[in-house]
This record gives C-alpha cells, sequence and structure tokens, in this order.
C-alpha cells in the first residue's frame, strides 16, 4: 500500500563514498553500499521489465543520519521493484503450489520460496523473515515452514525470503549480516517484487518475522512506513539493537564482534551509532498496526524484551498488541496453532 503524495528517497552519494574510508580490511563488502536499481528477472505470467523507483518513504523530514550503517541511512536508498524469477515446483497441494524463486535486492540475487494459493486471486500478499540459523546450515524456506502453510492454506500469497548469504542467494558481507541492515533491504524488496505479482492485491500486504526475523521486520516499517499494512512479530530479539549484540553476539562470536567495533566504535565510544541501528529510535515513523506473540518463559529473547518494545510501540501512537503465552518457549510448541489463528484473524481484519 502507497499513501498518497509520496516520493521515492533520493542515494546519498557522499554518505555512500565515505564508507570505504572507514572500514577495517575484509569488512567492505559490496552489498554494503546504497541500493542500486534491480536487474529484470522473468515470472511465468510476464515478461521481463524494470519498474521505475518505488515509493518506500514519506516526504516529510527524514531523521539525522546518525552513521554511514544507519536506519536512517537506509531511508535515504532508492529501492527498486523487480520481477521474481520461478525456478522448480516443490510441492502441489489442493490449496497451494510451492515454488523455488529468485528475486533481486539492489544489485544482489536472493533466493526464497513462493507459495501461491489456487485460484485466479488476487490475493493477499506476505512476505516471511526467518530468524537467526546459521547461514552455513541453513536450507531454502527453513525457519517459518508452519507458517509458509498455514498462511497459504488461509488464502495468503507467502513470499519466504532467504536473505543475502543464504541458500542460494548471493554472498552476503560480514556487516551487512551483523547488523542487518542487509536483511532489511531484502525484506523490503522482497514485498516490492510480491506484489508486482499479477495474482498479488498490492493494496494488501504485511509481513511476518521471527526472531531476528522480528527485528528485521521491524527495521522494515521503520525504513518504508506504508510498504506493507500489517505486520505480526514472533518471539522477537529487542528493539534496541545493542541488548541484541550483548546477549547474542559478544557471547556466541567473539570474532565478529570485534570486528563490528573496530567498524563501528565501541557502544561507549560512539552511542549514537548503535541508536541508529535500533528500529525503537525511529518508532514515531511506524504507521502499521503490530500484532506481537511472545512467551513469558522465552529462553532466547527475553519477555521484558518484548514487554519494553510493546511499551516503545504504544508511546509512539503505533496501533500495537502483545499476545502473552504462558510456560510457552521461544519455538512455540503447544500453543503454536492458538498463535496462528490469531495471526490469520489480525491479518484478515487488518487486510481486509
Amino acid at each position: 500500500m502507497r499513501a498518497p503524495g509520496w516520493v521515492a528517497p533520493l542515494l546519498l552519494l557522499p554518505l555512500a563514498a565515505c564508507t570505504s574510508d572507514t572500514e577495517e580490511p575484509g569488512l567492505q563488502p559490496a552489498d554494503e553500499a546504497p541500493t542500486s536499481s534491480a536487474s529484470p528477472s522473468a515470472s511465468p505470467s510476464a515478461s521481463p521489465s524494470t519498474a521505475p523507483p518505488s515509493p518506500v518513504a514519506p516526504s516529510e523530514t527524514l531523521p539525522p543520519v546518525l552513521g554511514p550503517r544507519s536506519l536512517p541511512a537506509l531511508m535515504r536508498e532508492d529501492f527498486r521493484a523487480s520481477r521474481i524469477r520461478y525456478g522448480a515446483v516443490i510441492e502441489q497441494t489442493e490449496r497451494y503450489t510451492r515454488y523455488e524463486v529468485t528475486y533481486r535486492s539492489g544489485d544482489l540475487t536472493v533466493s526464497g520460496i513462493l507459495l501461491r494459493p489456487r485460484g485466479r486471486g488476487p490475493f493477499p500478499g506476505i512476505v516471511l523473515n526467518h530468524g537467526y540459523i546459521e547461514p552455513a546450515y541453513y536450507a531454502p524456506g527453513q525457519g517459518l515452514a508452519r507458517e509458509q502453510i498455514a498462511l497459504a492454506d488461509a488464502g495468503f500469497a507467502v513470499l519466504h525470503t532467504d536473505y543475502r548469504g543464504h541458500a542460494g542467494s548471493d554472498p552476503a558481507g560480514r556487516l551487512s549480516r551483523e547488523t542487518r541492515l542487509g536483511y532489511t533491504r531484502d525484506a523490503i524488496h522482497a514485498v516490492l517484487a510480491l506484489e508486482r505479482e499479477p495474482f498479488v492485491d498490492d493494496d494488501r500486504m504485511a509481513m511476518l518475522g521471527r526472531s531476528m526475523g522480528g527485528g528485521v521486520t521491524l527495521n522494515a516499517l521503520v525504513v518504508a512506513p506504508g510498504l506493507v499494512d500489517a505486520a505480526v512479530i514472533y518471539a522477537s530479539v529487542s528493539s534496541r539493537y545493542l541488548d541484541n549484540v550483548r546477549h547474542f553476539v559478544e557471547p556466541e562470536r567473539p570474532d565478529e564482534v570485534a570486528a563490528l567495533y573496530d567498524a563501528l566504535g565501541t557502544p561507549r565510544s560512539a552511542p549514537e551509532v548503535y541508536a541508529g541501528l535500533s528500529p525503537r529510535t525511529y518508532f514515531d515513523r511506524i504507521t502499521e498496526p503490530v500484532l506481537a506473540h511472545h512467551a513469558d518463559t522465552d529462553e532466547t529473547c527475553p519477555f521484558p524484551w518484548a514487554v519494553a518494545t510493546d511499551r516503545a510501540l504504544r508511546r509512539a501512537g503505533v496501533d500495537a498488541q502483545l499476545e502473552v503465552y504462558r510456560g510457552e518457549s521461544h519455538a512455540f510448541s503447544f500453543d503454536w496453532q492458538r498463535s496462528m489463528d490469531r495471526t490469520i484473524s489480525f491479518l484478515r481484519r487488518r487486510l481486509g
């Protein structure tokens, strides 16, 4: 969905140019540069074409850029829609067909899984953003398999993005992975690609993210308000970026956090950089209703994170709802069906 009167953001060329001067050796991947036009790709239903820039940011004054790798910098990038390229058919049922697909995210190719419901449509569309899975062991479409099927069965056209650096996607830069900015680009481009499919209703678009993908989803909402019409997050990471660094990266990937601090500065020396990577800093930009699911005994993403995010969303004026599951795990086992019933009801109500 696009709000009237919006225009495509301009590239910050001087900002991009300064990036290479500040990076440590080995930390200057190609996908760190501002996104340029995407190459066309083919679809069974349409010939290749290149779309004009898609407006994904409102025309009011943007927040100041706190660093070249930040959400405000991403807000100024030029996002362009590509066509989805279809690969093998993975599965056919009475309710949907599942395909291997790729799409363009700037200069990169990103793989994913697309589920098209049976019938002519147009169907509401939803992009799924999976949680953290070690890229070396990640399989296409992994992480949200249950959600893919449930949503397709409910009549949604589903695009599950693998993200850059996963499965059949182009490689990801080191900082692109740790800051999640690259993954945010991929989620935004996934929406732009899915809504171009003729069987998808581009006025009824949503996004769903689990765990790390919840953070990616919140990033996308603040970078591109109005891109979707509703969002759902499951067992999300913190909306304060530094919480995640200290909880996950410092104890589990010390080499990565050392490279991160070398490139961006430490939290003590450059607090504004980490604020600029936190979606919570920009919650006042969110225009979509947000439904959150979280267990009070989540063993991976602490429950207080969900409470803090919900409070911050509400203070910012966002239509936010937090559903709490007593005694449930991070992965959602016995209460998963109830959570999906709530999700589908919420999406149907909000998408119309």
